[in-house]
């Protein structure tokens, strides 16, 4: 068994995190991979409501009595949804672990601290890491260049943010961007983390809440299929390269692309089309570089034990015959 600083803070069995996902992160996977003995995330948002999301904590908790939490991610928004009451959600349903991204997370660390809860909060940039560890994050996910979904706008791949990250904060930190196997929770450990959080992966799973056909195209994917879309917006996002992604592409490379100009390629509902009916053409869907790497659809369980056997045959065999 591999023990961490982090799995000892979230009283896991293996240093390995499903992270919250749009449209994917719902209690059938984020309970799978929990009896795993990983930690999952619910991701509130996808939840329409508070009340939703109430509902969908206690659907979770029909599945599983291990440790999971709820990714609350804050986004810019004319009519932001209500923070507040999804945050009150989960304090009431008595979740003790959640997971911030977006923009600045103080407020809510602020509260949720209040009420017991320790917070993750997961970062693009070493200057974000600090910041959260200033105001009180209990924990970071630090997201490399080859993540799904916003990576930031520096374009700094994990092998360099994860240890410089390391370098400049003391609470625990897990790593993020392009990890899908025991040769990448290894690195990541070298490299200063202590644990992997993985979104990508999780979508290829049996228990995950997709459609089959989208899970087979991740597998058929490899590294080279994904597009960065919203670059000259300066909020640029990973997403599984497809008709879609490359119209906005081509539209954003003629200059001058707002987002009115491409709202209608990108609107969420068309996202949530592709898990709901297979069609991977069907609109934008995020998928990380990691795809080249993932070439079975196993459950949870298998996943997670198969991730820390061969992780645990690395560290004792492979590398240890190299110390002379």
């Amino acid at each position: 068994m591999l023990k961490t600083r982090f799995t000892e803070l979230m009283g896991i069995e293996h240093p390995i995190v499903q992270g919250g996902m749009q449209w994917v992160g719902r209690a059938e996977l984020v309970a799978a991979v929990a009896n795993a003995g990983a930690l999952g995330f619910i991701t509130a948002l996808t939840q329409p409501t508070p009340e939703d999301l109430a509902k969908e904590i206690a659907r979770c908790r029909t599945m599983t009595d291990k440790p999971f939490g709820v990714n609350l991610t804050i986004l810019p928004a004319l009519k932001p949804p209500p923070y507040a009451e999804y945050r009150a959600a989960i304090v009431e349903s008595g979740v003790r672990i959640v997971e911030t991204a977006g923009n600045n997370p103080e407020e809510h660390i602020s509260e949720l601290k209040k009420h017991g809860v320790k917070v993750v909060h997961k970062c693009t940039a070493v200057r974000h890491a600090v910041k959260a560890q200033k105001i009180g994050a209990d924990a970071i996910s630090i997201d490399g260049f080859e993540c799904a979904g916003h990576p930031g706008e520096d374009d700094i791949p994990g092998l360099i943010l994860i240890p410089a990250a390391a370098d400049k904060v003391t609470i625990p930190m897990i790593a993020s961007g392009g990890f899908g196997d025991a040769r990448g929770l290894v690195a990541a450990l070298a490299l200063g983390a202590e644990g992997i959080n993985m979104g990508t992966r999780f979508m290829a799973t049996v228990e995950s809440p997709i459609h089959q056909r989208i899970k087979e195209q991740i597998v058929a994917n490899d590294e080279r299929a994904t597009d960065l879309i919203f670059r000259t917006l300066r909020n640029t996002s990973r997403v599984a390269k497809n008709e879609v992604s490359q119209e906005v592409v081509s539209i954003e490379r003629k200059g001058g692309a707002t987002i009115d100009d491409l709202k209608h390629l990108v609107a969420g509902v068309r996202g949530r089309g592709v898990y709901e009916t297979g069609d991977p053409d069907a609109g934008i869907w995020s998928a990380g570089m990691v795809q080249g790497l993932i070439h079975d659809i196993p459950t949870c369980a298998e996943l997670v034990s198969r991730i820390v056997r061969e992780a645990e045959e690395i560290i004792g065999r492979r590398l240890k015959g190299m110390v002379a």
